[in-house]
């Protein structure tokens, strides 16, 4: 058995890997080859890089594929690039920017693999006769040594785990799917990097949305529905009518800062959040802190990587954000695609359009989760959706 899964030899087992043109997933492709195996890069051209050629750091812009192309080429592996910018605008771009006008928060990453990468770089691995496909990605695959199924686990990193993004990975695409630098920390794979002789060794990590130039999402979000930057009011949870907004595309739910609501409208001026964003009435509401506590969440288009979850309820680990601490839950699955979080202790900024991801295992294990349609405080009758 080869450290891929496979009975035979690396040189007869063909992987296809994604390659951004990043640190992460160049390492991933050298290493492999490294290692006897008949090693395919392809990188995806997902959209009109022209805006975005001067920025570093930006996933598969025109510099990227030019890198990855060049990783290729040093170390001796076939490479491909793929237009996928059709599949690109219609299953994430445009899905960013409704999400907006619907007065949500969303997250074009989890959209990408998902869709684009998850889904039809998956079909274009197996035509190029690949017995699986390997990424960059901080996750761990493991297969259980009693039962024999494959099961999602964070990676051994807390700091660059990026189970969060990859909650909607099938239990089909998880079997054809390899991570591994799930076990490593970043420094080890920049080290691998430098000792492979990379060119992209010291290349900063992406940090911005790919297809957002200089991270300026309302200019995206303004061109593709103008209507989500109108003007239109900000309102208190009491109905009084304290200012106005300049669209709600510049508005999350919890926000404080920014919100254009001048001092002296409550309280001893105590702060004021945004509580919900109504993207029907094109209206902003906002209150008090505690007016975010929820201790109900909903979940819909779910997507479960164990078929066993019991319908009475399972205590589980869930995270809200990515960049949240998992807190604890009960999980009741409602059916196929539809579920409902009870929190232990009430949670604030909990935004629709964000996923909650489930985990057990003291949170190491990664059950799936969905996306948040809704959330309340059942103590107080606040609803945030």
């Amino acid at each position: 058995m080869n450290s891929l899964g496979f009975d035979k030899a690396p040189e007869d087992t063909r992987v296809v890997v994604a390659m951004s043109g990043g640190v992460d997933s160049s390492v991933t492709a050298a290493l492999l080859q490294e290692q006897g195996y008949d090693v395919i890069g392809v990188t995806l051209q997902l959209y009109d890089h022209g805006a975005t050629l001067k920025k570093k750091g930006a996933c598969c812009a025109g510099q990227d594929i030019h890198d990855a192309r060049r990783v290729a080429e040093a170390r001796g592996f076939p490479h491909y690039v793929l237009d996928y910018e059709s599949n690109f605008q219609e299953s994430v771009i445009e899905d960013f920017a409704d999400a907006y006008l619907r007065g949500q928060t969303p997250i074009p990453c989890v959209r990408c693999n998902q869709t684009v990468k998850f889904r039809d770089l998956l079909d274009a691995a197996r035509d190029l006769g690949a017995d699986c496909m390997a990424t960059g990605h901080y996750i761990r695959r493991v297969v259980h040594s009693g039962t024999g199924r494959v099961e999602m686990r964070r990676a051994m990193d807390a700091g660059k785990d990026q189970s969060y993004f990859l909650f909607a990975t099938t239990p089909e695409q998880l079997d054809f799917l390899r991570f591994p630098l799930g076990e490593w920390r970043k420094d080890v794979t920049r080290a691998h990097a430098d000792r492979l002789g990379l060119l992209n060794a010291e290349k900063p990590d992406s940090q911005d949305i790919c297809f957002v130039p200089n991270g300026n999402y309302a200019e995206v979000v303004t061109s593709l529905r103008p209507q989500a930057a109108l003007p239109g009011e900000i309102v208190h949870l009491d109905g009084r009518v304290l200012g106005r907004h300049e669209g709600i595309l510049h508005y999350t739910i919890g926000q404080r800062k920014g919100i254009g609501v001048g001092g002296g409208v409550t309280e001893n001026n105590a702060p004021l959040y945004v509580v919900r964003i109504d993207g029907a009435e094109n209206r902003v509401i906002v209150g008090p802190k505690e007016a975010l506590a929820r201790d109900v969440v909903y979940l819909s288009d779910c997507n479960w990587l164990v078929s066993d979850l019991p319908h009475d309820g399972l205590e589980v680990e869930v995270k809200l954000r990515s960049v949240s601490k998992p807190v604890a839950a009960r999980l009741r699955v409602d059916g196929a695609q539809t579920a409902m979080l009870h929190l232990k202790e009430p949670q604030y900024g909990i935004s629709p359009g964000q996923a909650g991801v489930c985990y057990d295992d003291y949170g190491d294990r990664v059950l799936g989760g969905g996306w948040i349609s809704g959330a309340e405080n059942r103590s107080i009758g606040l609803e945030a959706a």
